[in-house]
């Protein structure tokens, strides 16, 4: 059972931050409000907050995912692969640092975004993408091994339209995993249970199973049916003004 997770609140800032989605630019206002919601699920799903301040000088750094990699063994610092954000990790450090007394950290010339990486049981899937160089992937596949966890890399570099690997990929536990149409026949995924995203609904992959529920981006009733016919507890979120800033509803928290 997950017990916490790190979230940082959105800076005034926020519209500056790296993006490629071409929506327009985020409403701070709608941000604050639908980042309280998130948090406000995370808490319904029995999850203690860690709340780090906003920071003005780093305004990604509301996608905490993408600083840290956590498991139940031990954690790792990543390196993220866009060099404005490399500021983001030592108020992670810190705030992991009170759980975790030992942690690694990936070194240059790897880079590594947590977006890039998908715990499935005990192996972990692991993202080679414009943010995760194949050095990175390496660095985190030895600390992973250590802990005695598998791993395996999938080259995401040539499909359209995701940032990241969880951008396409979601693990609901039972050996199921939620994919986008251009990762679906993908030989990495053919021994799971697949839930194929309708094309129209690709941003709706990044759901997040937290405990009993399944947390989902409002707006996209295909797969929340089919989440619903499979039996899970779903929650949806307004995601609106994140999707403009390439973010998700991964992005958001380290859970652990």
């Amino acid at each position: 059972m997950l017990s916490r997770a790190v979230v940082r609140t959105p800076s005034a800032n926020f519209a500056e931050g790296l993006t490629s989605g071409g929506l327009g630019a985020p409403v701070y206002a709608r941000v604050l409000k639908q980042h309280e919601a998130y948090c406000d699920a995370l808490v319904q799903c029995g999850l203690k907050l860690v709340r780090l301040e906003a920071d003005e000088r780093y305004p990604d750094s509301t996608f905490v995912e993408d600083t840290a990699v956590v498991t139940e063994r031990g954690a790792i610092l990543t390196r993220p692969g866009a060099p404005s954000r490399t500021g983001e990790v030592p108020a992670v450090r810190e705030a992991l640092a009170q759980v975790y007394p030992a942690l690694s950290s990936i070194q240059d010339p790897g880079s590594v975004d947590g977006g890039d990486v998908c715990e499935v049981g005990n192996h972990f899937f692991i993202g080679i993408s414009e943010r995760t160089n194949q050095a990175g992937a390496r660095q985190l596949a030895e600390f992973l091994a250590s802990l005695e966890y598998t791993s395996s890399f999938v080259d995401i570099r040539d499909v359209q339209g995701i940032l990241h690997l969880k951008s396409g990929l979601a693990h609901l536990g039972d050996d199921r995993l939620v994919v986008i149409d251009a990762l679906s026949d993908r030989e990495e995924f053919r021994d799971y249970d697949l839930i194929i995203v309708n094309k129209q609904e690709d941003y709706a992959a990044n759901c997040v199973r937290v405990n009993e529920l399944v947390l989902v981006a409002r707006g996209y009733p295909k797969l929340e049916k089919s989440l619903g016919e499979l039996g899970y507890q779903t929650t949806t979120l307004d995601m609106t003004e994140f999707q403009k800033m390439d973010g998700g509803l991964s992005c958001l928290s380290l859970r652990f």
